[in-house]
């Protein structure tokens, strides 16, 4: 199994932590492993306590299911195939903020995570970490 190394976890929080700094928003920014295991964590100053579980679960939820926890939210609403998915493992979390991260051959290592302002600001800034690794 490939997995996320620490400097990758690093480098991946580094830049959500700087889009959050940009934007002016005030996040919890969490890393799991290619196993779903935490493997970085950073709570901005001032940043919801409540956030901290959101965006830890965000991470896991997108790597339990290699897709964005937005497009998970799409398959769970009333009707459609996964309804109720996020009562299942422990809890899940179906809105954007949650996106798998990839080693350069498109293999799952890892997701980002990330809660404390609107579900677009959260994409955006899991997005910034995504992008540093890619």
């Amino acid at each position: 199994m490939n997995d996320l190394t620490l400097d990758q976890a690093r480098t991946a929080l580094d830049a959500a932590l700087r889009k959050s700094q940009d934007m002016g928003v005030k996040m919890d920014i969490a890393v799991v492993d290619a196993g779903a295991n935490l493997k970085a964590f950073a709570r901005m100053d001032g940043a919801w306590l409540g956030s901290i579980d959101i965006a830890v679960k965000k991470a896991r939820t997108a790597r339990y299911f290699d897709m964005a926890t937005g497009e998970i939210g799409k398959l769970s609403q009333p009707g459609s195939p996964l309804f109720n998915i996020e009562h299942s493992n422990g809890g899940l979390i179906s809105f954007p903020g949650g996106i798998p991260l990839t080693d350069g051959n498109g293999v799952v290592i890892g997701a980002i995570g990330v809660s404390g302002s609107s579900v677009e600001d959260d994409h955006a800034v899991a997005a910034a970490g995504v992008e540093a690794i890619s």
